[in-house]
């Protein structure tokens, strides 16, 4: 299962590099691509407009939930519409997973928090003689 955090082709690139991994978009990324179309004072209606979208149990019942929202909203935000149509074939794959996993698959903050530490660690130290020596600097940091 690969994150990712809506760059446009990345999907594709790794479908053809690895095709049978379930590529998954990042649904933190893809609430704030849809705030981008929202005025501020909005953003709290949005959002809980979206949230039985992306916590629904299964993907007939995030259907119903996304058909609600656009009956509800989609007029006002016919992009916001457009952009989870279009992100929809990555944004489903996490809801065959347990709630549990969900909360880890669901975004790439996870995979974010490990490339930081590890720029800290190069920061600070520079180079690393063996791979042994990263790890022991990491688990430090």
């Amino acid at each position: 299962m690969v994150v990712c955090d809506g760059l446009k082709g990345l999907p594709d690139a790794i479908g053809t590099v690895w095709p049978q991994a379930i590529t998954q978009t990042c649904v933190v990324h893809l609430l704030r691509a849809s705030f981008r179309y929202v005025a501020r004072q909005d953003w709290d209606k949005i959002s809980k407009a979206l949230k039985p979208v992306y916590t629904a149990p299964t993907e007939d019942a995030a259907t119903e939930r996304f058909l609600e929202f656009c009956e509800g909203r989609g007029r006002k935000y016919p992009a916001i519409v457009r952009l989870w149509e279009n992100a929809w074939a990555e944004f489903v794959p996490f809801l065959q997973f347990d709630t549990e996993i969900r909360r880890i698959v669901c975004t790439t903050n996870a995979i974010e928090s490990v490339n930081a530490r590890i720029r800290k660690a190069v920061r600070a130290r520079g180079h690393f003689p063996n791979e042994q020596t990263l790890l022991a600097n990491l688990l430090c940091a």
